[in-house]
């Protein structure tokens, strides 16, 4: 059966919902357990408002073949397993779920309340180990307004247009949507102050991100190319970078992020794998005229050609005074991925080319997505343009950066004419009080 058919439904009748995240022609994966038991987390895959459990399915003989190997992946805790198999894998136990979840099917017949959780019933967990984690800045408009504020005479610097340009990030403190942010502490340096002082962080801001999980990876001393680049790729996330922009400010030169954005990096729970993209493949960012072409090792047709994802992103914000009162979430921009100015597989042969070994479960992250437009700005650093124009909330409150009780939801889809509508979910995180 193929992957994708957009008139293919699923016998779990929410998942052919108008608007639902997760139809069958979705199929991401994550890590989840029962809520409230001791089970050892395992990976599934979210169906409607339900996830099916691949291990439970693997038990009860529903997969053949390579499927049985990929499925055999899905009882440990993290995707890492099934990330290491490769592509051929990863297509044999999507078409085998497919197969399973179709309208129809009578695999699970009687065998429902087994391999099938209520997402309401499920806890969710970080879906990789994440070995590494590199952060890049791939967003021409966000890089363009950010070096505006602080060179209006030369807002981009000279490699931009010929490197994708990152930094290593930090593993260790990327927390699961819905863990409680707190605000980090830091030097930072007033502009009239003679000296540094050390406290908590005034400016803090989240960064709306596409995180790109590697696959199978290389060797170390082996690149890869542009070409076998997508094939690297098992899948994009949410991810929300958050950054203090004050002790950013006093950090970052010479040698660029360092403890503004190390307190943590929030990811969203769901993957949703390449193949579930091919429907929203689009050019890559169209350059100016008098733009430099990549360098060959970042150039290749298919690239060009279908190198971007025309993936919506939206952020959201609710304080705790607009949840006090019933207030929905304001939403504060919608971007979009396709107006990034690297593509992912760019991004990611570029990270390999001097023979750095990639891992599965490495994480890279896309860099804050903005686009031309003030409603597409991805962060607050850019919305109030450093402060100086404030939001206003829909009970009162005003907004230069966030405060202690702001939750942020990060919002992603896909659609298109002919194509069945996916999302990823939701990357939540609150600023908790002191």
């Amino acid at each position: 059966m193929t992957a994708y058919d957009p008139n293919l439904r699923s016998f779990v009748a929410s998942a052919n919902e108008p608007g639902c995240d997760f139809p069958i022609q979705n199929l991401p994966y994550g890590v989840f357990r029962r809520r409230g038991t001791m089970e050892r987390p395992r990976v599934g895959v979210a169906i409607g408002d339900q996830i099916l459990d691949i291990h439970r399915c693997n038990i009860l003989n529903l997969f053949e073949g390579e499927a049985v190997r990929a499925a055999a992946c899905c009882s440990a805790p993290t995707l890492n397993g099934l990330m290491a198999r490769g592509p051929e894998s990863w297509a044999a136990l999507r078409s085998a779920l497919t197969e399973i979840l179709r309208e129809g099917s009578t695999a699970l017949e009687g065998k429902e309340d087994e391999a099938l959780v209520a997402m309401a019933d499920a806890e969710l967990f970080l879906p990789a180990e994440i070995g590494d984690y590199t952060d890049f800045y791939c967003s021409i408009h966000h890089a363009t307004n950010v070096g505006s504020m602080f060179r209006p005479d030369n807002p981009l610097m000279p490699n931009y247009k010929h490197i994708p340009i990152g930094y290593h990030g930090r593993a260790s403190s990327i927390v699961a949507s819905g863990t409680p942010i707190r605000r980090p502490h830091g030097q930072t340096k007033a502009p009239d102050a003679t000296a540094p002082s050390f406290g908590p962080a005034k400016l803090l801001d989240y960064e709306l991100e596409v995180g790109i999980f590697v696959g199978a990876g290389n060797e170390l001393g082996e690149p890869i190319s542009i070409n076998d680049a997508e094939d690297q790729i098992f899948g994009y996330c949410l991810l929300n970078d958050w950054s203090a922009r004050d002790i950013q400010a006093w950090e970052y030169q010479p040698l660029g992020p360092f403890l503004a954005k190390s307190f943590a990096s929030t990811l969203s729970p769901w993957v949703v794998t390449t193949a579930a993209l091919a429907p929203f493949r689009v050019p890559a960012f169209e350059r100016a005229d008098d733009d430099p072409a990549p360098l060959p090792y970042l150039d290749s047709e298919d690239n060009r050609e279908s190198g971007g994802v025309d993936m919506t992103l939206e952020v959201y914000i609710s304080s705790t005074k607009m949840r006090d009162e019933g207030v929905e979430p304001m939403r504060l921009s919608q971007g979009n991925f396709r107006n990034m100015y690297w593509t992912a597989a760019q991004m990611l042969t570029h990270h390999a080319s001097n023979g750095c070994n990639l891992r599965p479960g490495d994480l890279l992250g896309s860099g804050t997505v903005s686009g031309p437009e003030k409603d597409e700005r991805g962060c607050l650093l850019e919305l109030t343009w450093r402060g100086a124009e404030p939001l206003e909330l829909p009970s009162g409150e005003s907004r230069k950066f966030l405060q202690e009780g702001d939750e942020l939801t990060l919002k992603g889809f896909c659609e298109r004419e002919g194509a069945v509508r996916i999302g990823f979910g939701e990357c939540r995180g609150v600023v908790a009080a002191d």
